[in-house]
């Protein structure tokens, strides 16, 4: 770890602002049934008893500061942890309340004990489980330096389960749970493989901080790091702060030790896991889909909305599903959990008619098929034969309209669900490198692009703020990107569905040369009806915009006219994963 110190840039940890606190007196009480943390949100279901500001000492002798909610009972109890670097007990402030209220949340969902994205302690306490919000190192009140993904994180979460799992009011069962953040620290306290953790369920979290967060698609895209980062504080005199957002304009290549720490290793999580995916969640999607992949077949489950992951983790069904899961392997309660599906999926159809909890033993599914379709670049549409001849498409990277499509018409009723990609011959005419950003939207059969709100809230407002970006809100339908100079491939990870890049070297383009590249896509479940149609569009900008409102999309570095060769020996063609 010292030499990832040296790596590292710091900055002085904004200032902690206490006024944001629940007013909750430090050390043990107890809050009785119906206490509620502010008019509006949920009043509690049963009393409660509260460890606030309780100190906890890592193998180095840093002190975290941390709240542990509990029930109100002399039996002992399996504890749900929610580890991220948000503060662990302001979720009733303006900013999140604000969160809440955009994606169609109301306040009275949650009692407003639970750390932002976490487990409420309302519910779970009502159901014989502890709660535990850390504020993580260097935040709040919490000893030592503010680090932002990777190991730091691991080892102190391997220590916080492990000092849980002994004290005298827990089972020695201790899970990790929760959204977002407090999905993908998962990956990497997970692997580390704590003697005492029973159980995780990450819903929607990456697994890389290179390729998930700071360079999609080799492109430097800088900004939802430096979001997330925006409520990072600490209380009194300031301490070091790791500024990802600065690394990652630092470190433009994923070789960097510093990268390779915050790239999780799921290939080695042992306890059982309930993964949580969809779609559409421009941020987390791939991550999820990736380490679901790694995790050892076993005991592991999928489940794939067709939402956003907020108001699915909120969700009464859902929470009483995922408690299934851990009244299963926290209380060996037997319920049937592991008769379980391994897989359940969603179709979109962007119509209303989505189709949620499709059962099956593999993700994809038994019965897909890969199948090209080639890209005429004559008639800009898409065929199951390729041209005999090459007709390029090309657009100017700077011009009104920086983009070329292309059309498929399905004749029946289609199921699409897999890991669509996209292989396309490449040319830049007038410089010396290409950002191409590919769109797979779903058309009516009037030829009308289809898309649909993942959150409650389709208010106004979140028309306006989704329009040209807030993608994780508004699903458009499967995208990919990449910087050309970063096309080469990581044989060894690649498959032929899922084009894996090292992102270890720049290549370049030189006059005249052309180029083939392959783009990873989105994973998607989409149904069309006969008549309806696929419009692949290859472009120089990012047409799905920011992951959310407010957050500036990465700047691409285009000059002069793509060219796309299409035909001949040029097989450019999107591949896509059919069910038959």
């Amino acid at each position: 770890m010292a030499n990832l110190e040296e790596l590292m840039i710091f900055r002085p940890s904004k200032q902690y602002k206490p006024e944001c606190e629940q007013k909750i007196a430090p050390g043990k009480s107890v809050l009785p049934k119906g206490w509620q943390s502010e008019e509006g949100f949920m009043p509690l279901p049963c009393d409660i008893i509260v460890e606030k500001d309780a100190r906890v000492k890592m193998r180095d002798g840093v002190s975290l500061c941390v709240d542990i909610f509990r029930p109100a009972t002399d039996e002992q109890v399996p504890v749900l942890v929610s580890w991220s670097p948000y503060g662990k007990d302001n979720c009733t402030r303006a900013s999140y309340k604000g969160i809440f209220s955009l994606v169609g949340i109301p306040n009275s969902k949650v009692s407003g004990l639970q750390k932002f994205e976490g487990s409420d302690p309302a519910y779970w306490c009502a159901h014989g489980y502890a709660v535990c919000n850390p504020d993580t190192r260097g935040i709040t009140k919490s000893e030592g330096t503010i680090y932002t993904i990777g190991s730091h994180e691991a080892q102190d979460g391997y220590d916080l389960i492990e000092w849980l799992a002994v004290q005298d009011w827990c089972s020695g069962k201790v899970a990790l749970s929760g959204t977002s953040y407090l999905a993908f620290s998962q990956w990497f306290i997970a692997s580390t493989q704590p003697p005492h953790l029973a159980a995780i369920n990450p819903e929607e979290g990456l697994t890389d901080a290179y390729r998930d967060l700071v360079s999609r698609g080799g492109i430097t895209d800088v900004g939802f790091a430096a979001r997330i980062q925006s409520s990072q504080a600490h209380e009194g005199e300031p301490v070091d702060w790791e500024d990802l957002a600065a690394e990652g304009m630092k470190y433009p290549l994923a070789d960097n030790p510093l990268w390779q720490d915050k790239t999780a290793q799921p290939e080695r999580i042992t306890c059982p896991a309930y993964v949580v995916a969809s779609y559409s969640n421009t941020l987390h999607t791939m991550g999820t889909f990736r380490a679901w992949r790694a995790i050892p077949d076993g005991k592991k489950w999928l489940r794939i909305h067709d939402g956003q992951e907020w108001p699915d983790f909120y969700d009464e069904e859902q929470q009483e599903d995922r408690r299934r899961f851990f009244d299963y392997f926290l209380k060996d309660i037997p319920n049937g959990w592991e008769n379980t599906p391994t897989v359940r999926y969603s179709l979109h159809d962007f119509e209303g008619g989505n189709i949620t909890g499709i059962e099956s033993r593999t993700f994809p599914p038994y019965g897909v098929r890969s199948e090209k379709l080639y890209l005429d670049g004559l008639t800009r549409t898409l065929s199951a034969v390729p041209q005999a001849s090459d007709v390029p498409a090309k657009y100017a990277s700077e011009g009104i309209v920086p983009m070329v499509s292309f059309i498929y018409t399905a004749s029946e009723r289609t199921e699409i669900v897999g890991y669509p990609m996209v292989k396309l011959w490449l040319e830049a005419e007038g410089y010396d490198d290409m950002d191409v950003y590919i769109s797979l939207y779903k058309l009516d059969k009037f030829g009308s692009m289809l898309q649909q709100f993942t959150v409650p809230n389709h208010g106004a407002r979140n028309h306006d703020l989704t329009e040209r970006g807030g993608s994780i809100l508004r699903y458009r339908g499967s995208t990919g990107r990449l910087r050309v100079s970063m096309r080469h491939l990581d044989e060894e990870k690649s498959t032929p569905e899922i084009p894996y890049h090292s992102f270890d070297r720049v290549e370049k383009l030189k006059p005249g040369e052309i180029v083939p590249v392959e783009v990873e896509m989105y994973p998607v479940g989409m149904l069309l009806y006969a008549g309806e149609s696929l419009r692949l569009v290859v472009s120089a900008r990012d047409e799905a915009g920011s992951m959310m409102p407010g957050t500036a999309p990465a700047k691409p570095d285009n000059k002069g006219m793509h060219v796309i060769h299409c035909g001949g020996k040029y097989d450019s063609y999107l591949q896509l994963p059919f069910k038959h």
